[in-house]
């Protein structure tokens, strides 16, 4: 499966390159600006903490704009993407804006072998990532082989319950509603738990001309596979990996629109929440943790 999976997603990935660029990305902006960061990284900034002088790792980096704030905040970064498109295109964002990031083409579980053992002082995992492993486990173990003793991971992602929700419309009356009347009404669409939550040995395979930046042109290579990983097993796998969990956050945003019709974009933030009780709806998370040193 590994094989396929990752033929399959680079090709995807490859592909969405392009439409990704041609949306904006918010590459204008960083480079309008030698101060500015990413929505992400100015999300994760109260829980990253300071990181200059840090040596780095951005997972799945992508076009780079996140692996790029982390080197304005003062840390010496390295991004791995497994798409070489889209590696070439944070080589260029990186050359103009005038920063220096070291990038590399792998896949993330060959990340020790390709970038060297216990390099770094942080790995940092950015949204939209884990959904594209099949194995968490492995995952956390290639986290661990990468960190030096002490050092730490950050990863704030989309929350498997948020991966596991459709938006449905409900089709009939909730016996509880007579006493919860804010509970959602007959016929209005609202989300439901239609995908699995745990990982499963298969994946889920899509076939979307789409990406999540909108209208902004067709995806030439449609396909693509994903897993969820329950909160559950992605704390487990990193503790079982050698690391103690240092936090844990649950936030009710996620930075781009996950149910259409659902959710409504926050501007002071560049989040996307529930529109109607966005309390019921873990949106993301984020998850600190440190490389225990060996006794």
């Amino acid at each position: 499966m590994d094989e396929d999976y990752l033929t399959i997603n680079r090709a995807n990935w490859d592909a969405r390159v392009p439409v990704h660029l041609a949306s904006g990305y918010g590459t204008h902006e960083l480079l309008a600006d030698p101060t500015a960061l990413s929505g992400v990284v100015r999300f994760d900034l109260p829980r990253l903490g300071d990181i200059a002088g840090l040596d780095a790792v951005h997972l799945q980096c992508h076009l780079g704009t996140d692996t790029l704030s982390l080197a304005r905040l003062g840390a010496r970064v390295t991004g791995l993407d497994l798409s070489g498109d889209a590696i070439a295109a944070a080589q260029d964002l990186a050359a103009r804006a005038g920063t220096d990031v070291e990038y590399v083409v792998s896949d993330v579980y060959s990340a020790v072998d390709v970038l060297g053992p216990a390099r770094f002082d942080l790995v940092y995992t950015g949204i939209g990532a884990l959904c594209w492993l099949p194995s968490i486990e492995r995952w956390a173990q290639t986290v661990a082989g990468l960190l030096r003793p002490g050092g730490r991971l950050f990863v704030r992602d989309a929350h498997p319950v948020l991966l596991a929700s459709l938006g449905m419309v409900v089709g009939a009356e909730h016996p509880d509603r007579a006493q919860q009347p804010w509970i959602t009404a007959p016929g209005t669409a609202t989300p439901a738990l239609e995908l699995p939550y745990f990982e499963q040995s298969e994946p889920l395979r899509w076939d979307d001309a789409t990406t999540y930046t909108g209208g902004a042109g067709a995806v030439v290579s449609p396909v693509s596979v994903e897993w969820n990983h329950g909160l559950g097993e992605i704390v487990t796998a990193v503790l079982d990996a050698g690391m103690e969990v240092t936090g844990l956050h649950e936030h009710d945003s996620v930075p781009w629109d996950a149910l259409p019709g659902l959710m409504t974009y926050d501007p002071a933030t560049g989040e996307c929440r529930l529109t109607d009780r966005p309390e019921r709806l873990p949106a993301s998370f984020t998850l600190t943790a440190r490389l225990r040193p060996p006794a």
